[in-house]
């Protein structure tokens, strides 16, 4: 990582057991991802449900983690958390400090994502949900929308963990959803401030030098704010 780097900025990755976060973390890191990747064991049966995530033989402990440096001096780090409800208690922990979230779905197992939606909302941190298509969707976004019961403004997108590409838009459309909500935000009206036509602008917050979101455009423009280049891990 450059020596000018001081600016970190974090995104989680989180879901159910086996939706693909440790797929998504490595497929869009610049460098070799950290994760804590074990063996599943006969230990675990009757704890870990292994059964919607056919063939998985392995499974995150801690966090995954991985690193896309946005800029000289602006670095993005991506924290996968894990999905198995034994490892719950650690999420908390992850969400600090976190800009944002993508909430990763498998819609055979839609209900392992609630828990995670609720969570989120509870921290009051921004998300976007990302369907995983292993396949052939069977399902419309629409339907997902509607089992998930989530928000208008929630952004719902599609999908594939496993492609380098696909999971680069994901997060592009989370930086678009965090930077229409500080729109939304410098531009809000106060209740009642609309009233006072002695002070037009009571209502509207003072302009600040922070009220952009905290990615740096580059040459690639304005719809790929994720440009960076291979480094070595």
């Amino acid at each position: 990582m450059r020596g000018t780097a001081d600016n970190a900025l974090k995104i989680v990755v989180v879901g159910g057991f086996g939706v693909g976060k440790t797929t998504l973390v490595g497929a869009v890191s610049e460098i070799r991802p950290l994760n804590t990747e074990e063996t599943m064991t006969k230990a675990g049966e009757g704890i870990d449900d292994p059964s919607g995530a056919w063939g998985k033989r392995s499974t995150t402990v801690a966090f995954d983690f991985g690193r896309i440096t946005l800029s000289a001096s602006q670095v993005l780090y991506l924290f996968g958390a894990p999905g198995q409800e034994r490892f719950w208690f650690l999420w908390d922990r992850l969400f600090s400090g976190a800009l944002g979230a993508v909430v990763l779905v498998d819609t055979r197992r839609l209900e392992e994502s609630w828990y995670a939606i609720d969570r989120l909302e509870h921290h009051g941190t921004p998300f976007i949900v990302a369907r995983n298509n292993f396949g052939e969707p069977s399902h419309s976004l629409e339907q997902v929308r509607a089992a998930l019961d989530l928000p208008a403004e929630v952004p719902l997108v599609d999908c594939d963990a496993r492609d380098r590409e696909s999971s680069k838009q994901v997060l592009i459309e989370l930086v678009r959803h965090l930077a229409a909500r500080v729109e939304a935000a410098s531009t809000a009206v106060p209740v009642g401030a609309e009233d006072d036509p002695a002070e037009p602008d009571a209502g509207r917050p003072p302009a600040r030098p922070d009220a952009a979101p905290p990615f740096a455009r580059s040459a690639a423009g304005p719809t790929d704010p994720f440009p960076y280049e291979e480094s070595t891990p």
